[in-house]
């Protein structure tokens, strides 16, 4: 078998069939749980002693820059979801920080190192790696990464929560095509999760509130 076809279908197992396996109520969560570890381990075995991939943060960073463009982000990011709640939600609006601002810290933390730094491992450290062969137009690679980055979510079995991931998944993909950096796709998915949290967000994201 070909190197191509292995990867075609290593893509499939891990961010497709896993997902979706992930999404079905019908399914142990034991199954879930023993799928889901599996799959982690072997992308790090894969990155670590396949790939040869080195954690380390580059020298060349331009730092500048990034939070230039994280910033006009993060202000678009801010008026669009602060409306939408005021709009949609207004009961909801801040209520973490406003009523629980302990619970509001320690779920910052735990998501930003816990849960989106082995995301961003995944999802574009891991992916790029493998699969930028296979595509090498980064448009539709961009586009596919951000379509298996919303599938991850369905589990939530909701359509915003898809919907968000989706457009998260294009923002991150493209920051990381073009910066290669684990560190800063992670600082930026971390920004703009938490931010959804703070916002009031949190009960679509599976956020405890």
């Amino acid at each position: 078998m070909s190197t191509k076809k292995k990867r075609l279908i290593e893509l499939f197992l891990l961010f497709i069939l896993v997902p979706i396996t992930m999404a079905i109520s019908s399914i142990p969560f034991a199954v879930k749980m023993i799928m889901a570890s599996a799959g982690f381990i072997y992308v790090i075995w894969m990155l670590l002693k396949v790939e040869k991939k080195k954690f380390k943060i580059s020298k060349t960073i331009k730092w500048p820059e990034f939070w230039k463009h994280t910033l006009i982000k993060f202000v678009l990011i801010m008026l669009v979801t602060t409306t939408y709640m005021i709009l949609v939600d207004p009961n909801n609006l801040f209520v973490v920080i406003l009523n629980k601002p302990m619970v509001w810290i320690v779920i910052l933390f735990i998501y930003s190192f816990f849960s989106v730094y082995p995301q961003e491992l995944i999802y574009r450290t891991f992916f790029f790696q493998r699969y930028k062969e296979l595509i090498q137009n980064k448009i539709p690679l961009v586009f596919i990464n951000a379509i298996v980055f919303a599938l991850a979510h369905l589990f939530f079995r909701n359509t915003l929560v898809v919907f968000l991931t989706f457009i998260g998944g294009i923002i991150f993909a493209y920051t990381y095509t073009k910066t290669e950096s684990t560190l800063l796709v992670s600082i930026e998915h971390a920004i703009y999760g938490c931010w959804l949290f703070t916002v009031g967000m949190g009960d679509i994201l599976g956020f405890p509130s």
